[in-house]
């Protein structure tokens, strides 16, 4: 166990002399390796130690913890110790560590016994198959058609036959009060798509598609929301570049702005899709698609220093990781989107500009102008080859 993990004797006799002693070591070096604190980790496993003294107690081995097992140690130690906010995400995390060691079987999930979840099934499949359509693009499709399922029919039998344009309408009204107009638009094409499935299969005898509603939200309703270029220039020096932090949002938003990438394909980025010897990096898109850019000086440099002085050890290959632990890649566009308005409220300027901070193309430099430039206006990228518009 490295040093600075390292609990006082007692408990370190506790832990290596318990049932759960042979696999402490492999997941100490897993905290230390996720840059987790020094005082987390010798909680850890003063915790550890005991749930090892309380297996023994119990006459259990490592093999027959699961989760209703450590729900049964924090209820026995709860009545002698004050609840602590950690004690559940660690002792899952502890359960994570032995599953991917083969130590305990992989927790099953009971499958779901609710009336849809057969065609559900069927759709998911007829999504990743036949469609390929990304993995998150088919969790919302699926989770907008449970939820419509279980508004129309609830407990009841499915009867995809009884369906009719009026519980769409119904649908949709409902949601059309929850959520804005671009997401609501996602909700209706997911139940579009939804429908021409129903349709293809024989479910339905009706294209349902076309009783969808359309949710008014014109792209050109309104002024575009894209900053000018004085106020990028001031985002950007609105980054404390001496710190780590400082480091990583600067090239985040140099991406953003000088290349004109999405908040998703930033977090997709590894550190396998820049080419320092061509000058290039690769993006991964929508649809399983790869575009080659060119990398400028500018965002090059930043890149550089990131990865150099400010990206902390990590073993995963994502270019952009996070300061605290566990110190992994961010998950998804929403870390992009956060490390955004930080710097736009650190900057003083507008908070209504969201992510859309690349220049317009008249204000963009030589060097970032088509045939390399994206349109950020348009959502498109115009590379070497001719290629269509990108959705």
């Amino acid at each position: 166990m490295s040093p600075p993990f390292c609990p006082n004797p007692l408990v370190l006799q506790q832990l290596y002399t318990g049932p759960l002693g042979a696999y402490i070591d492999p997941f100490a070096q897993q905290l230390w390796t996720q840059g987790y604190a020094s005082w987390t980790a010798k909680y850890t496993m003063r915790l550890l130690a005991d749930l090892s003294r309380w297996l023994q107690r119990q006459t259990l081995a490592v093999t027959d913890l699961n989760e209703q097992r450590l729900d049964d140690f924090l209820h026995d130690r709860y009545r002698f110790y004050r609840v602590h906010r950690d004690d559940h995400p660690t002792l899952h995390r502890w359960l994570a560590h032995l599953r991917d060691q083969g130590v305990i079987p992989v927790r099953v999930v009971q499958p779901h016994t609710e009336p849809h979840d057969r065609i559900v099934c069927d759709f998911e499949h007829y999504l990743l198959h036949q469609r390929a359509l990304a993995p998150s693009t088919v969790q919302h499709y699926l989770d907008t058609v449970r939820r419509f399922l279980c508004a129309r029919f609830s407990t009841q039998p499915l009867r995809l036959e009884a369906l009719g344009p009026q519980d769409i309408t119904t649908f949709m009204v409902q949601q059309s009060h929850r959520y804005s107009p671009a997401r609501t638009q996602l909700l209706a094409t997911a139940l579009r798509s939804f429908f021409r499935f129903l349709l293809q299969c024989g479910a339905i005898a009706t294209d349902l598609a076309r009783a969808v509603p359309t949710v008014p939200n014109w792209r050109l309703a309104s002024l575009p929301r894209f900053m000018k270029a004085e106020d990028v220039d001031y985002l950007l020096q609105s980054c404390e570049r001496s710190t780590p932090k400082g480091q990583r949002d600067y090239a985040i938003l140099l991406l953003l702005a000088r290349l004109g990438l999405r908040a998703g394909e930033v977090v997709a980025l590894t550190l396998d899709d820049l080419n320092w010897d061509a000058g290039e990096l690769v993006v991964q898109g929508k649809g399983a698609r790869h575009d080659r850019l060119p990398l400028p000086h500018e965002v090059g440099e930043a890149l550089a220093l990131y990865l150099r002085h400010g990206r902390p050890p990590s073993a995963t290959r994502q270019v952009f990781v996070r300061l605290r632990a566990p110190r992994r890649g961010f998950r998804d566009g929403r870390a992009i989107t956060t490390i955004v308005h930080r710097a736009i409220m650190r900057a003083g300027l507008n908070p209504c500009y969201g992510t859309k901070i690349s220049r317009r193309p008249g204000s963009m430099p030589r060097w970032i102008r088509p045939p390399y430039a994206r349109s950020p206006c348009r959502g498109q990228e115009v590379t070497h080859e001719p290629t269509p518009s990108r959705p």
